[in-house]
């Protein structure tokens, strides 16, 4: 059974949801975006303000630092040997 289905029978009775079939969601006729029973958060419903500075800060040091030619936490630090010169 679909979710919109589901809830609109009652179960559940409710529904958060963040992630969607198809994403982005810019379809403003789809039907979880005009249930009063359903909350649609943008793929970031689990971040509160104090997880989301704390990420973005993290996120914009270590893109200072690759900028700075010293990059950081990187997965894979052997492409770094491959790096096309600037």
């Amino acid at each position: 059974m679909h979710l919109v289905d589901a809830v609109r029978q009652g179960r559940p009775g409710a529904a958060a949801v963040d992630v969607y079939e198809t994403e982005p969601v810019v379809d403003t006729t789809d039907p979880l975006l005009r249930m009063d029973n359903v909350v649609c958060t943008p793929h970031i419903g689990y971040v509160s303000t104090d997880e989301w500075e704390v990420q973005f800060s993290d996120v914009f040091d270590q893109v200072n630092a690759f900028a700075a030619g010293v990059p950081t936490n990187v997965v894979n630090p052997a492409v770094l040997d491959r790096r096309r010169p600037g």
